[in-house]
């Protein structure tokens, strides 16, 4: 009987966890679909390299939204039974609310195995990947944006000219480049013949200008300089357009457990990239422990019965969640510029809700209520006894 139960009360959790977790990270990706569709409309990428991209988004947003999908899937459920009276029913049957805790626990061990596995094996994995199909990507449309007798201007700062390409689109003739990156030094670049040339190892796209000359004039309009050149290289900033997608600034996150280890090692690495680095090894295993901690938490919070289940359990986990985030937001902060430790300051929040869903679960199991306990203690600070 209480086998059935236990099956019953994890498929009910377990349905509504999936259902948000698919909505959670569905409104994440919403974030990112203008750059996507951009893309897509605007660059020609094809919809496999699309599908591609968007699979390899997928586990920075599970990260996230795993936890926060089973903290309020907790919520809904117990809160639906507890409304319909099933809370009450199973305890009159002789089941204590630790043993309804079972399925809740088994629910939250999944959670956090799943997740574990994203932080520490998919994460660095897909976002090194997202920075080569982004490069990749970058690399083509380099090209392929560029036509005949058209002023093309999506590199950052420079506006380029080419008079003819060549049918295999390889190289180009009759090149004139207008260089505005240095503020109040531009530069006019003219070349007979350049190419494109790309580093995957660097993540770099420079454009190679051959038998050509550099000419500028000062802002006071009295200097002319002229230089001739036989081989001048221009890195290509493609941070306005394609590249900006993928919005990583941290080789850390990029790391596997062993390689952020194996880093931190290295004797003469400063304080700061220390720091960094300590903050992503204790994600690694603070993020995914959050699930244990939010349902112990969910659980006492959920049985409390109310009219609008559904709308209250979700208000309560989006509510706690983001409590959650700013504190771990703030502590990684106080971490960086080094007031706090990186134990303190990423162990933090999953310390306070431990510690709060612990005493709310123990208030559960006790029947207590802290409506009543408040009352009590009022009566006393007023009456003295």
């Amino acid at each position: 009987m209480r086998k059935i139960i236990f099956r019953y009360i994890f498929k009910e959790i377990a349905i509504s966890f999936f259902m948000i977790l698919f909505v959670l990270t569905f409104v994440l990706l919403m974030g990112k679909i203008l750059q996507i569709m951009d893309l897509m409309v605007n660059k020609g990428v094809s919809f496999f390299s699309i599908a591609k991209i968007i699979t390899f988004l997928l586990p920075s947003f599970m990260t996230l939204t795993i936890p926060v999908a089973l903290l309020i899937a907790i919520l809904i459920t117990m809160g639906k039974f507890s409304a319909d009276n099933e809370i009450t029913a199973l305890k009159a049957s002789g089941i204590s609310l630790m043993q309804i805790f079972y399925p809740v626990a088994i629910v939250s061990l999944a959670a956090f195995m799943f997740t574990i596995f994203i932080s520490h094996y998919l994460l660095p994995k897909s976002n090194f990947a997202t920075k080569s199909l982004l490069f990749e990507i970058a690399s083509q449309n380099a090209s392929a944006g560029i036509k005949e007798k058209v002023f093309n201007a999506d590199f950052k700062g420079l506006l380029l000219y080419a008079d003819r390409i060549s049918s295999d689109g390889h190289y180009m003739e009759g090149v004139i480049v207008s260089d505005n990156r240095i503020i109040g030094e531009p530069n006019t670049i003219l070349s007979k013949r350049a190419f494109l040339v790309s580093n995957p190892d660097l993540m770099l796209i420079k454009m190679r200008l051959e038998n050509g000359s550099v000419h500028s004039v000062s802002s006071d309009f009295k200097n002319y300089r002229k230089i001739d050149f036989d081989r001048y290289d221009i890195n290509l900033d493609l941070s306005s357009n394609i590249a900006a997608l993928s919005e990583e600034s941290k080789t850390s996150k990029d790391m596997t457990m062993g390689e952020l280890l194996q880093r931190m090692k290295i004797s003469n690495i400063d304080e700061k990239s220390f720091r960094e680095l300590a903050i992503e090894v204790h994600k690694k295993f603070s993020i995914p422990l959050s699930c244990i901690f939010f349902g112990l938490l969910a659980l006492p919070l959920g049985i409390r019965s109310h009219r609008a289940v559904k709308s209250r359990g979700f208000a309560v986990g989006i509510i706690l969640a983001t409590l959650y985030y700013l504190l771990r937001i703030g502590g990684e902060a106080l971490v960086e510029t080094g007031y706090l430790s990186p134990e303190v300051g990423v162990w933090t929040p999953n310390l306070i809700y431990a510690f709060l869903g612990a005493y709310l679960f123990y208030m559960a199991y006790k029947e207590i209520s802290l409506l009543h306990m408040a009352k009590v203690f009022l009566w006393r600070k007023i009456y003295g006894h």
